[in-house]
């Protein structure tokens, strides 16, 4: 079949890929921004124009863009050993110097590593893990798992039906719903009228326990639950929800699964957030993104010895990837967690975060704004039509969008999620670039409201 030759890329893209979360009338009208380079957390596209990435790529660039060391020992072990399998008894340096570095960063009797292409495919093999385990115990009836709302857990058919956020679950496509459950969102700012935080924690926990309850608890395998719940609008928990939950967890034999995709490897501060924050000690951490700061496709399945003692005996494992624990991938996560330590970049992201939150926080005076929340290195600007009642602008609107293409206008780039403005910018950001990117924001966030008013929408 002949074609015509196009050259920009951008039109080849339009014409040929299909991309994860494509609206596909809206594809079909606008050609995609083609980026082109990448230095630290600048972007330029195609053109040369260049963006703040506020973003982090994907709540992912940890280190920095662009980084020379990171190149050459992705570039040295390419030619060393490009690819090896780890199928039943086959490894390599890489990967085993890998797993020991995770055993050794990760919290209590954490000492076991699954690699796995990704967070979602950590997620899957979680849920594979938990079942097998209960049933390496005897526990044949163990399969249920229990989630919360406004989680996201990933894009495989495992892990977004363990997810519950909204958008995620169109009616086109088919989710697993057997022995899936789910339970409210810990959202301190959409909580119940006249409830505190304290309140609303043992709310939470009640509900728990009455859907634990409500399934039978020894039918109950696990619970997935991201220390703060990154895209479904970075929810912060009440302050000790997580360590309640974890000890009803502890009470009924459920294996407590710690999603820390985004907020592992710096992000909030530390290695993990599940201990060092929130005073949890998972049975199992998922973590990818920052795991390689996006250098190379990686993800690892974090356990505890006390589930690799219960696997042990006359049986097979019969998990895993052509690409678990791929020898390039795991060469560019030893050095990414090498230049973590060696440039200090945990305290560093505790220290500029702390700070990017204090500059955030006035953004609640906006009149679009309804709520700005976060923690460190990960934030959220919830847009609102109404600030007393909460109520949201109509989606049609798509405002996160339209504040979004605003601010990319201005040079910043902050992911849209329907009526939200997210942010996880690389830990190496700095307080000037703090500045510029709430700056930005604010004015982004101004010129759309005015937008609306002259539309004759009621904002405020």
């Amino acid at each position: 079949m002949n074609r015509p030759a196009i050259n920009d890329p951008a039109l080849l893209d339009q014409a040929h890929a299909l991309h994860p979360w494509t609206h596909f009338e809206s594809f079909a009208a606008t050609p995609p921004l083609v980026m082109d380079r990448g230095e630290g957390c600048w972007l330029w596209d195609q053109s040369g124009r260049k963006y703040l990435d506020a973003v982090g790529g994907l709540w992912c660039t940890n280190i920095g863009l662009g980084r020379r060391d990171m190149a050459d020992v992705i570039a040295a072990q390419a030619v060393k050993l490009a690819y090896s399998n780890t199928f039943v008894d086959l490894t390599h340096d890489p990967a085993a110097l890998l797993a020991a570095k995770l055993a050794d960063i990760a919290p209590g009797d954490l000492n076991r590593v699954q690699f796995t292409t990704g967070g979602s495919t950590a997620i899957d093999s979680a849920y594979r893990m938990a079942i097998y385990y209960h049933r390496c115990r005897g526990e044949m009836d163990r399969t249920h798992v229990i989630a919360r709302d406004d989680s996201y857990h990933g894009s495989t058919f495992a892990s977004i039906s363990i997810g519950q956020r909204s958008g995620d679950k169109v009616p086109e496509f088919h989710y697993k719903t057997d022995g899936i459950h789910h339970l409210s969102s810990p959202n301190l700012y959409r909580r119940p009228d006249g409830m505190d935080e304290d309140a609303f924690r043992d709310h939470l926990v009640a509900e728990f326990e009455a859907k634990i309850a409500e399934i039978g608890a020894d039918k109950v395998a696990a619970f997935f639950a991201e220390p703060i719940q990154a895209s479904g609008g970075v929810i912060v928990p009440p302050k000790g929800y997580l360590r309640a939950m974890s000890e009803v967890c502890q009470r009924h034999g459920i294996l407590f699964i710690a999603d820390e995709v985004v907020t592992g490897f710096g992000r909030l501060g530390h290695w993990f957030a599940s201990r060092d924050l929130f005073d949890v000690q998972p049975d199992m951490i998922c973590s990818a993104k920052g795991l390689s700061s996006g250098y190379q496709p990686i993800g690892a399945l974090i356990f505890s010895d006390r589930i690799w003692e219960a696997m042990q005996g006359d049986r097979w494992y019969a998990s895993g990837f052509t690409y678990s624990g791929h020898p390039v991938a795991c060469a560019a996560a030893l050095k990414n967690i090498e230049i973590i330590e060696d440039e200090g970049l945990l305290a560093h992201a505790a220290e500029v975060g702390s700070y990017f939150q204090s500059r955030l926080a006035p953004l609640a005076d906006l009149p679009l704004v309804g709520d700005v929340r976060g923690q460190a290195l990960i934030a959220c600007v919830e847009n609102v039509a109404d600030k007393e009642t909460k109520a949201l602008l109509p989606d049609e609107l798509n405002v996160g969008k339209r504040i979004g293409n605003a601010a990319e206008t201005r040079g910043l780039m902050v992911r849209p999620i329907g009526h939200l403005n997210v942010m996880s910018p690389a830990l190496i950001i700095t307080q000037d670039q703090v500045d510029f990117t709430v700056d930005t924001l604010a004015q982004s966030i101004t010129e759309v409201a005015d937008q609306l008013v002259r539309e004759g929408v009621k904002v405020g």
